[in-house]
Order: C-alpha cells, then sequence, then structure tokens
C-alpha cells in the first residue's frame, strides 16, 4: 500500500509517515567529514507554465556517508547572481522526491532555491531505509546543507553557513525537525501531518498499533528494505503483539522527541484531525516542548490526515510560503496566521453535496486541555469479555481508507462506521445537553478496573449519541488503547481520550465506551473477563478562546453584480461589432451546425493544436454524440462553437451564421457545458424564471412549460434546490439549456453523477428534444449510452476527426473485424498483427482482436496470416459495438 498522501506540502501524498530520529552523538559542523561530492554532471530542465516565469530544474546524484547515492532535484527561478534563502522540501513515506515537485516549483517562483530528494530506500536513492536515524537520513539532510552553502545562488548567513528552512509532511516532516535539532544552520521549519514520539504513536501507551505498522512496513517496500535491527524489532513485536522495552528505545532514540530541547528555530506544526496514525496529541507534545525552547511556534489542525479527508493544500501551502517569508526572508509585513487555527465543518453544500470548512482560531495555543467542563456519567459496575483470539474485534477506524473524502471526516457531519460487539464492553452515558457543546481537546476521565488475566488491554473511545440513543458516532474515528498493569487486584487507570474537534448538538449525549478489542490494534489473545466502574466525571476541553469565523457570504453576492455590469457592457461593445459581421451563407440557412477547418492552438504555442483542422456538418433531427478520449479537443470544440473562445483558423457556421462572441444567431443554441450554478435556496421552477429574467427576452418567449415537460422534473420544481438529488440538479440544469426551445442544444457530460435509472431518463430527454424537428449534440464518455440514444457520431482524438457519420455505419463498419480466439491474445502477438500489410489497427479483447483493415485488406488475407502467426482463430466478422468502434478508432489514429 502507498502510504502517500495528496499533500498540501512535501510528503503530503506520503500517507504514514513513520520515521524517527535516533539520538544526536554530536552536532554536525560544516566541516564534518565526508563532504557531499557530485555523482553526476546533472541535468537541467526548464519547467514552466502559461503564466508563471520558468523554473530551471537540475537533478543530481549525491553521494552521502556510506557511498550511499541520493536522487536530488534543485528548482531556482531567475538570474543565479540574485542571492536567495533556500528551502529543503522531504517527501512522505513510500514515495520520492517526484511527489513534490509540484511544491518545489512554486516555491521557486516565490524566490526560493528549493532542493528536494528522495531519501534513503525510496525512489532511486540507495541505502537502506532506518526511519530517520541521525547517522544515516539526518546526516543526509547537513550534507545537502552543506551543498547548498556553495551555490552562488543561496543567501549565506556567513561562510559554509545557509539561510534555509526545511519542510515536509508525514515522513518528511519528522526529518525537518530532526534536521533543526542535529543542525544549527537551519533557520525555520514547517512539518506537517507527522510524529513527535515514534514509540508513542506505534505502541500507544504500551499497546501495539497492527495495522498502521503492518502497513508501514510493506509501503516501505518490505522487511529487507529496513535497516536490519528495524527488521528484527518489527518481526519480534509483530510475533508476540506486544512491544518490548528495546523496541520502545529503538523507536524513541530516532524520534524529534529525543532531541527536542535542541529545536530552537521558528516552527509551523500543521496536524490531521483525520488521522488515526500521528494523532494531535503529537502535535501538542510538539509544540510545547518547541515552545519551552523559547522560539516561535504556530499550530494548524486540518481537517484531513492519513486517514484521508481535505488536506486543504492551497491554504496549507500559502501558510508555509508566509512562514519562510517571516522567518527566511525576514519579511516583518508576512502575514504567518493566527498562533492556533482548527479546520471545522460548516455543513454541507446543498448544490454538490460537498462539505464546507470553516476556520476558528486564537491568538494563542489552548493545548489539549483548555476550557474544562465536568460532564456527569451515569452506568453502574459492568463486566464483559475479552474473546480468545481478540475476535471478532470492534472497529473504530480502518487506517488509511478514506481517500480524499474520509472516513474520518464524516464524523463532523454525523456518519459513522464504528462498531463494538455485545458482551465485548462497557459503556457510560451522560444526559441529554440542553445547549450545543464544542469538544476542543482531550477529553479525560478515571475508572476501577479489575481482570481475571494479567495482561488486560483496553480500548476507550467517547461517541456523540443522537436523540433516541440509537445513531452513535465516533469524532475522527478515534480510540485511545491502554495497557492495565496489575489489574487482577483492581487498580484505578487515568484515561486521556483522544484529542478532536467536535460540535456535540443540543439535545444530543456523550457515551463513554471501555472495549476489549479493536481491529487497528494488538491485544490479549487469550480469553478474559473485565469489570468496570466509574471513578470520576468525564472532563471536557472546551478551548473558549478559540472563536469560528463568520461564514463568508455567497460568493455570487459579490460576483453577480460585477457580472451583470460586465455583461452589459459586452453587450455594448459586441453589439457595435455585429454591424460589421459578415453576412449569413443562405446555403447552410437550415443546417444547424457545419464546421470547416476548425483550429484552436494551445497558450503561447506556435505549433501545439488542442484542435487541428475539425470539419463536420450536423442536420436537423439527429442526436450527435462527440466522442475522443481526454484531451481530444471536444470541450474546446463546444467552446468555440458557443463563442466562448475564438478559433485561431476555420469557421463555425450555426444556421449559416458566423459565430462570433454575441452572434445573434447564439440566441438559438442552448448549452449545459461543465455543470450549472443554482442558488439552493430557490425552488428550481424560481431558479429558471431567474435565469431567463437575466436575459431579457419576453416570459413568453420562454416556453417554460415545454421545456419542463421535457425535462420530466414534475413535482420537484416547487422544492427548494438544495433538496434535490444529483440526477434532479443535472435535469434542471438541462431544462434550463432548453428555455427558449433553441433549435441547437449542446451537452456537455449530462449523464455525469448520475445512477443507472437516471440515465435512461436523460437519454429520454435528448430522444424527445430531437424528435421535435431540433438538434442535440452531446458529448460524453459513457459509451453504451451514446449507442443507444445518438443517430450520429463524431469521433475525436489528440484534436482531429478520426471518423464521422451515422452510429450504425461507424459500429456496422466492414473494415473493423471482430476475431474471436477464445482466449486473450498476448501483447507481442497483437503488435505483430498490427503490422501486417492491409491492416492499420489490432486491439486485443478479453476473447480475441478488433482489427482495422485499411483500403488493401481483406478478411481472408487476414486469417491466413493469423494462422500463419498461430493465432487459433475460432471465427471472424464484423464487430457490432461501439465500445470495440470506438476503441480501434482511436487505436488507429495515432
Amino acid at each position: 500500500m502507498d502510504l502517500r498522501l495528496p499533500r498540501p506540502r512535501g510528503p503530503r501524498r506520503g500517507r504514514p509517515a513513520a520515521g524517527t530520529t535516533g539520538r544526536a552523538r554530536g552536532r554536525w559542523p560544516a566541516a564534518a567529514a565526508a563532504l557531499v561530492v557530485l555523482a553526476g554532471a546533472g541535468t537541467w530542465t526548464a519547467v514552466a507554465s502559461d503564466d508563471a516565469p520558468p523554473v530551471h530544474r537540475t537533478d543530481r546524484v549525491m553521494t552521502m556517508d556510506g557511498g550511499v547515492r541520493l536522487d536530488t532535484s534543485y528548482f531556482t527561478e531567475g538570474p543565479s547572481s540574485r542571492r536567495r534563502p533556500a528551502v529543503l522540501l522531504a517527501h512522505g513515506f513510500g514515495g520520492s522526491k517526484a511527489d513534490v515537485r509540484d511544491e518545489a516549483e512554486k516555491l521557486a517562483r516565490d524566490g526560493y532555491a528549493v532542493l528536494t530528494w528522495s531519501a534513503r530506500g525510496f525512489g532511486r536513492s540507495t541505502g537502506r531505509i532506518g526511519l530517520n536515524d541521525p547517522k544515516a537520513e539526518v546526516a543526509d539532510v547537513s550534507r545537502l546543507v552543506d551543498w547548498l552553502a556553495r551555490r552562488p545562488e543561496v543567501r549565506l548567513d556567513k561562510g559554509g553557513d545557509p539561510r534555509v528552512g526545511v519542510t515536509g509532511a508525514s515522513y518528511g516532516g519528522a526529518v525537518s525537525l530532526l534536521a533543526a535539532a542535529n543542525d544549527p544552520r537551519v533557520d525555520a521549519v514547517a512539518p506537517s501531518i507527522t510524529y513527535w514520539n515514534l514509540a508513542d504513536a506505534l505502541f500507544p501507551n504500551g499497546v501495539f498499533k497492527k495495522l498502521w505498522a503492518g502497513i508501514f512496513l510493506n509501503s516501505g517496500g518490505g522487511c529487507a528494505r529496513f535497516e536490519p535491527e528495524l527488521c528484527a524489532m518489527y518481526n519480534r513485536v509483530a510475533e508476540s503483539g506486544k512491544p518490548d522495552a528495546a523496541a520502545v528505545k529503538l523507536l524513541q532514540e530516532r524520534s524529534p522527541s529525543a532531541v527536542g530541547d535542541r529545536i530552537k528555530v521558528p516552527t509551523l506544526i500543521t496536524q490531521g484531525q483525520s488521522d488515526s496514525l500521528f494523532t494531535l496529541g503529537q502535535a501538542d507534545a510538539m509544540a510545547r516542548a518547541v515552545k519551552a525552547n523559547g522560539a516561535p511556534v504556530d499550530v494548524d489542525w486540518i481537517a484531513g490526515g492519513h486517514d484521508g479527508g481535505d488536506l486543504e493544500a492551497d491554504r496549507v501551502t500559502s501558510r508555509v510560503v508566509s512562514w519562510f517569508d517571516r522567518y527566511l526572508k525576514d519579511d516583518k509585513g508576512a502575514d504567518t496566521g493566527p498562533a492556533f487555527r482548527v479546520t471545522r465543518s460548516g455543513g454541507v453544500d446543498s448544490t454538490d453535496g460537498a462539505a464546507l470548512l470553516r476556520g476558528a482560531s486564537s491568538d494563542t495555543y489552548p493545548g489539549l486541555d483548555s476550557g474544562r467542563r465536568a460532564v456527569a456519567l451515569t452506568g453502574r459496575e459492568q463486566s464483559f469479555q475479552n474473546p480468545a483470539g481478540s475476535s471478532p474485534p470492534a472497529i473504530s477506524a480502518l487506517p488509511g481508507l478514506g481517500g480524499s473524502g474520509g472516513l474520518s471526516q464524516l464524523s463532523s457531519l454525523g456518519v459513522g462506521i464504528s462498531l463494538d460487539f455485545p458482551g465485548q464492553y462497557a459503556r457510560f452515558e451522560s444526559a441529554p445537553f440542553r445547549d450545543d457543546l464544542r469538544i476542543t481537546g482531550s477529553p479525560t476521565a478515571t475508572v476501577h478496573v479489575r481482570s481475571s488475566a494479567d495482561d488486560t488491554v483496553l480500548f476507550a473511545k467517547v461517541y456523540d449519541v443522537g436523540p433516541g440513543g440509537t445513531q452513535q458516532v465516533l469524532p475522527s474515528q478515534l480510540v485511545t488503547p491502554v495497557r492495565v498493569e496489575g489489574a487482577k487486584s483492581g487498580r484505578d487507570v487515568s484515561l486521556t481520550l483522544p484529542a478532536v474537534d467536535h460540535a456535540v448538538r443540543k439535545g444530543h449525549r456523550l457515551r463513554l465506551v471501555l472495549s476489549s478489542t479493536d481491529l487497528g490494534y494488538a491485544s490479549p489473545a487469550a480469553p478474559a473477563t473485565y469489570t468496570v466502574s466509574l471513578r470520576s466525571a468525564l472532563q471536557v476541553p472546551t478551548a473558549p478562546a478559540v472563536r469560528t469565523a463568520a461564514a463568508p457570504l455567497p460568493s455570487w453576492v459579490w460576483w453577480l453584480p460585477l457580472a451583470g455590469a460586465l455583461a452589459a457592457l459586452a453587450l455594448l461593445l459586441t453589439g457595435r461589432r455585429r454591424t460589421g459581421a459578415p453576412a449569413p451563407d443562405p446555403a447552410l440557412a437550415e443546417v444547424p451546425l457545419q464546421i470547416t477547418g476548425l483550429a484552436k492552438r494551445y497558450a503561447k504555442s506556435a505549433d501545439r493544436y488542442a484542435v487541428r483542422d475539425l470539419s463536420f456538418r450536423v442536420e436537423k433531427g439527429q442526436v450527435l454524440g462527440l466522442l475522443g478520449p481526454n484531451g481530444a479537443g471536444k470541450t474546446t470544440t463546444l467552446r468555440m462553437l458557443m463563442g466562448l473562445i475564438k478559433p485561431d483558423d476555420g469557421e463555425i457556421h450555426v444556421f449559416g451564421h458566423a459565430i462570433r462572441p454575441g452572434a445573434p444567431v447564439l440566441s438559438r443554441v442552448g448549452a449545459f457545458v461543465e455543470g450549472a450554478g443554482f442558488l439552493p435556496h430557490l425552488s428550481g421552477r424560481e431558479n429558471l424564471e431567474l435565469y431567463w429574467r437575466a436575459t431579457g427576452r419576453p416570459a413568453e418567449d420562454a416556453h417554460m412549460e415545454e421545456a419542463l415537460e421535457i425535462a420530466g422534473l414534475g413535482d420537484a420544481l416547487a422544492r427548494a434546490v438544495r433538496t434535490y438529488s444529483q440526477g434532479m440538479r443535472q435535469r434542471l440544469a438541462i431544462a434550463q439549456a432548453m428555455l427558449g426551445l433553441p433549435d441547437l442544444l449542446i451537452l456537455d457530460e449530462p449523464t455525469n453523477g448520475l445512477d443507472p435509472p437516471q440515465i435512461r431518463e436523460m437519454r429520454q430527454v435528448m430522444i424527445r428534444y430531437a424528435a421535435q424537428g431540433r438538434t442535440v449534440i452531446v458529448s460524453s464518455h459513457l459509451l453504451a449510452e451514446v449507442e443507444q440514444s445518438c443517430t450520429h457520431l463524431v469521433v475525436m482524438d489528440r484534436g482531429r476527426l478520426v471518423q464521422a457519420g451515422p452510429v450504425s455505419e461507424i459500429v456496422g463498419s466492414g473494415d473493423t473485424l471482430l476475431v474471436g480466439t477464445g482466449a486473450p491474445v498476448e501483447a507481442p502477438v497483437v503488435e505483430k498483427v498490427g503490422a501486417l500489410p492491409g491492416v492499420l489497427s489490432a486491439v486485443a479483447t478479453e476473447d480475441g482482436l478488433l482489427v482495422r483493415l485499411d483500403t488493401g485488406g481483406s478478411a481472408q488475407r487476414l486469417v491466413v496470416e493469423l494462422v500463419r502467426l498461430e493465432v487459433p482463430v475460432a471465427s471472424v466478422g464484423p464487430h457490432r459495438r461501439l465500445e470495440d468502434a470506438f476503441l480501434t478508432l482511436i487505436g488507429g489514429s495515432a
């Protein structure tokens, strides 16, 4: 499993980032032994976007201590004569320098010299993974700082001492902290979603976090890729299910906490709320230690983490840049943000179902126990079982599972996945709250535990329970494991529950649960009975100084008046141009669309085309499918057709009129391209009426009822759009495009996000519309739907026309044969068939080949050649699937 995260920075793609640092054996002076030497001449590459200055990259292999070779990339922008601060940008565990290239280019454009590298054992670098061993990975960072000190474009504080910051996420975040502790030349750091003490992260309270540890090991390439002592440690702990003192010591020695008293540089800490690997408690320990050293510290709790969710990439990257601007460029005016910020859920966007995020902040970091409030719990003494083999286990988090949505993030929206098995837990519950309660930090409680076994492990969690007591949500899907020693005779146990930021609504309860098992952890295999009773109330931190920012006004409040003014100005300007528009072509007056020699080059390119030499014609009553792979030029063509962008060459005629921005004939065109926006609080009908009034055309010209009947919206028109399903919003968008019953209707991916019944309804909408003598052009990736709904096709690839004509001709084209072989054909044989005389292309299918013939090819000759190549031909005939035809056409257009 790849642990890399979609990162806001550095190794954001790194999903777990376990790494550690050992205790420093001494300082790493600039003149230390084994200077970094250049192992390759390096290759310079210019990297540029359309609107940004070029960034130059050079790739080098550098030799470290012990002969290990690190693969590096160096990014700069502008002349080498300009001195600038440097940034070392580290990647996440399981990744490489390639994961942080985009961020490196951005930092270079912001005025930094940026050096990225693949850590030992990753990418093209050699060596074994040492979990940020002070003698290996951490020493490598100092060698990289040595190299930066010799660069003419890097700003120096003194000889051999560059002005340098270090940033990275997960594994790379830990090495940034370790570098600051071990090399006094590091001036600022910005670690993200990382650990302070790796032993605490993987062995919390003496319990083995087995799923994350296993994922971590495998993402590194297996045990053989690690240093032998790490491999032996993992095997020992995984087999016993319990960390020993040597394992704890090994991980502690390679953790930032081991050298925390030496981290005395400005530190921006970003930590994830959706993170069962490196929890908010790790960031809290980090912040307290660095602050005690007298260094500036800001803390930012983001929505995402190693369990998925929104990593807020743009915002976090901007904050890192500001942090370095302040402490590396000495820009006193740089806004580094509040001392503490936490991202909170603002509900769900009714238009697209996306989670809305809002920031809350404070001028001071509150820690995890600020503003504690006692919450009384009720519940008698309870006994429960630890089953043999700890199976079935309770479920809290699903490590690493969640993707961009993040299952743990859904808890803020009232959705949970946790599961506790009857007879395997005790629970204690509060009364319903009379007011809303915001938990920010780590709740605590004390319980008395008695066990029938010497080895006792409990898993503590606090649920948010809805009215009625049935629906419960585990905030951030987090649980605290605790190993209880001496429980046979009974003992009091203080519980520090996971740090969260969670809103408990009025009428809800809090439920403290202690379970005997958990999927993510190793627990005793021997059956046992645990007995638990309460010793104190639940103490809940509320962080009263942290205030949520006011919700911003909807964006349309700002852009709608401006858009109206701009539209009015555009009408005035284009109205003047219309007097000079070319006269319509009477021969095309009844032709909905004719495109001739259309071309559009990419921005600032003389020879790279998005669309090139495109020509086709569409007649009345047709439903035309515009097909092609991503990048084929479909959307660019549609934008030119609607007058949104201007072609570089060629002509577009709609009913004989040449298309220009603001051309009057565009009033006969309705379009739905890349989604439509609606005001969520208004009903569907109100949205359509408002849209039509904005066109300035008479109400009777809207043909509102006819359009709505074709779209089939029914009673939903009276409901607020925020209550609509995705399918209803799509159909409302189609209805909006059909207002005025345009003679030419253009739909770009109209079935995106629809389920099969909704897709079938959309198909009928298009067919009914064309049946009234109008024309529909639809761009879609769903080939089966296109085959059922379209009468004609235009197939594009790489900006060019591949084939155009009726669906029946293209699907049943005689020049494409389906060769049945009864089994898949190996790739080398497919290549040989494609190279045969008379064959344009050959594509493998599940049980044969699709072969497209040129004008000189024939089925008889093909069969002879296939037999010669020992292809087991079972049948040969024309194919009849659009998918097959499409693959063949695209394969033959290279």
